[in-house]
């Protein structure tokens, strides 16, 4: 659980994973024959050494905000890195990652108090607002904070109840934590070449995943992400009927189509060891949103790739819910999967 945490709680907007690499790699060298990081700044860890290449891929960045501008009076201006709903910004607190340290900040706008009726009713766009860390003025705010810098939801993690906990960015360290431990847990005899590899900025397009499947040119693929949960108010069952708790879910197709369809061997295949080992999952078909298997399978003449996902609340948030036995049950699931592979 202390690695889950550093993971959540570490920094890694999209183009600045360099935080969560260093603990990828620190925890690989426990488990892994050879790591290394490409010049995209994808981790790639192997173990095995059978004939079939089999890639596994989960994504160690996360959506944030970076410092667009500083206006005179010290405020800071910014633009968002990945997909983020305007709403959930009003009055967060993050944190602009500077070459000089941390700096806390509180993201701020125009009070209800002072808003027109008609204001009340619209959306505060994030280029209405602003970052406040205190500053006197610009000069004040451009001795600590520069244009460019990265900016992330102040980091939290913890446990509600029983096996249901909440953290920052757990879209995607639950998949960085489960590859690890994937990888600890796959035996050395195994009769394949197992290819983990953390990739950089899939929230800004899948670009890791790309240059990292063309460079390992696979026999078979296996993204590992988070997904929606749907058991919460205002979700219908038709929007999704996934629950978490209730196991990991195989992923049939993504972005109706757009993205990943499921190879049928690995879909039936993780299906199968599912049963087999009476390990509960759920089956998902997502109308929107992709994962890195969507450019996997797609790499040179094309890769048979499957999804597993981790079924989430509130994901492209400051703050996640989910629940840890779908974590250990997706660890559990691909390790076997992997081991009845044929």
């Amino acid at each position: 659980m202390d690695t889950l945490k550093k993971l959540c709680n570490a920094h890694g907007v999209s183009g600045f994973e360099g935080n969560v690499t260093e603990i990828m790699k620190k925890e690989f060298k426990k488990s892994c024959e050879s790591i290394e990081v490409d010049s995209f700044g994808n981790v790639i860890a192997k173990k095995g050494k059978g004939k079939t290449k089999i890639m596994l891929a989960a994504h160690m960045d996360e959506i944030g905000l970076m410092v667009k501008h500083i206006t005179e009076k010290g405020f800071i201006s910014f633009v968002k890195i990945g997909g983020i709903d305007d709403r959930v910004l009003i009055n967060q607190r993050v944190i602009i990652k500077t070459k000089k340290g941390d700096i806390p900040g509180v993201i701020g706008s125009k009070p209800p108090h002072l808003q027109k009726e008609e204001e009340k009713k619209n959306v505060i766009k994030h280029d209405e607002l602003f970052i406040d860390i205190g500053a006197k003025d610009q000069k004040n705010a451009k001795k600590r904070v520069e244009i460019g810098d990265p900016i992330i939801f102040e980091p939290n993690f913890g446990q509600f109840t029983g096996d249901v906990f909440y953290g920052k960015a757990i879209d995607n360290r639950l998949g960085c934590y489960a590859l690890l431990r994937i990888m600890e847990k796959i035996p050395k005899g195994i009769d394949a070449t197992i290819y983990a590899v953390g990739t950089a900025q899939e929230e800004v397009g899948l670009k890791g995943a790309r240059v990292s499947a063309f460079k390992l040119n696979p026999d078979y693929a296996f993204a590992i992400d988070t997904t929606i949960a749907g058991d919460t108010p205002q979700i219908k069952k038709t929007e999704s009927s996934l629950e978490i708790g209730k196991g990991p879910a195989v992923t049939i197709t993504e972005a109706s189509g757009r993205g990943v369809v499921t190879h049928p061997k690995l879909r039936e295949l993780l299906i199968k060891t599912a049963k087999k080992y009476k390990i509960p999952y759920q089956v998902d078909v997502l109308e929107g949103g992709m994962t890195d298997g969507a450019i996997i399978y797609l790499t040179r003449e094309g890769v048979p790739t499957g999804v597993i996902s981790i079924p989430c609340r509130y994901i492209h948030g400051p703050t996640g819910v989910f629940n840890m036995k779908d974590v250990d049950n997706t660890i559990k699931l691909l390790t076997k999967t992997l081991v009845e592979f044929r």
